[in-house]
């Protein structure tokens, strides 16, 4: 089965994160997680899900909350299997990605597992998709964007479509989700597809 890593950064939109976790998850993919400080705190204030205490801690709540193969590690955490590129990834997805760690990871910047797991997965030329949630976007942003799609990353914004009537928050975040895992190759049926129609 094919494993990526989830990062979810100190970005509004943590729900895009945590739905992403519950799809792979349940499809049976193995998943190395791993969340900043910041994203903690969001995921606490827009989700509800309180991830307290260490590693152990963490991963047994993930087990009991998610179940399938997700492993957590700590932000802090350079051991981690994903910050080397002798450990084979299909990819990886920063969601939500904060314009912090964007810049970070546009410019080879490594201070944390995030930033270099994303730099691994660059520089092993593997599958990069972001999800970046911020707006308006200076051209600071939109340099860090540029210069991440110049080498190759996907860029998938946190922008929901309307042309297929979504009658809830959940058919707005799966939608991005579902589009995420279009650009990994996995197939699913998270969201109406155009022409489709009712």
């Amino acid at each position: 089965m094919k494993s990526y890593a989830v990062a979810i950064s100190g970005a509004s939109g943590a729900v895009y994160g945590i739905r992403l976790l519950e799809y792979l998850s349940k499809e049976g993919y193995k998943v190395y997680l791993t969340v900043s400080s910041d994203g903690l705190s969001i995921i606490r204030n827009e989700v509800g899900i309180d991830w307290l205490g260490g590693e152990p801690e963490v991963n047994k709540d993930i087990k009991e909350r998610f179940g399938g193969d997700i492993r957590y590690f700590e932000e802090t955490n350079l051991n981690a299997p994903i910050s080397s590129g002798s450990v084979y990834l299909d990819g990886m997805i920063v969601i939500p990605c904060s314009m912090k760690a964007m810049s970070a990871i546009a410019h080879g910047f490594s201070s944390n597992l995030i930033e270099r797991a994303a730099d691994v997965t660059i520089k092993e030329r593997r599958r990069l998709v972001i999800v970046p949630r911020e707006t308006p976007l200076s051209a600071v942003h939109l340099r860090n964007m540029l210069t991440l799609a110049e080498t190759g990353v996907h860029i998938i914004p946190a922008m929901p479509a309307f042309y297929n009537n979504p009658k809830s928050i959940n058919h707005m975040v799966d939608f991005i989700v579902g589009r995420v895992l279009d650009s990994l190759g996995i197939q699913n049926n998270l969201f109406e597809r155009w022409g489709k129609g009712p």
